[in-house]
């Protein structure tokens, strides 16, 4: 998976989590919602900018949005 993917993933996980829609983060970020959607899909790639942006409407820090998440081991 590389870092568009991951963050596409972490992207979509974190605004489900805060209950919100594309648009509200959008909105909040400063961006379009179909923006979002392509980072969202992984269709287009951030720039540090529009990371940073999305970020701050998450409330998370930059690098959260681009850590792999842990995988749990089947035991």
């Amino acid at each position: 998976m590389d870092l568009k993917e991951i963050m596409a993933v972490n992207l979509r996980r974190k605004r489900h989590d805060l209950q919100m829609t594309q648009e509200e983060l959008a909105e909040r970020a400063g961006l379009s919602a179909r923006y979002v959607g392509a980072i969202e899909r992984g269709d287009v790639s951030a720039s540090v900018t529009v990371l940073g942006q999305i970020a701050d409407a998450l409330g998370v820090e930059p690098g959260d949005l681009l850590k792999k998440a842990a995988r749990l081991s089947k035991s």
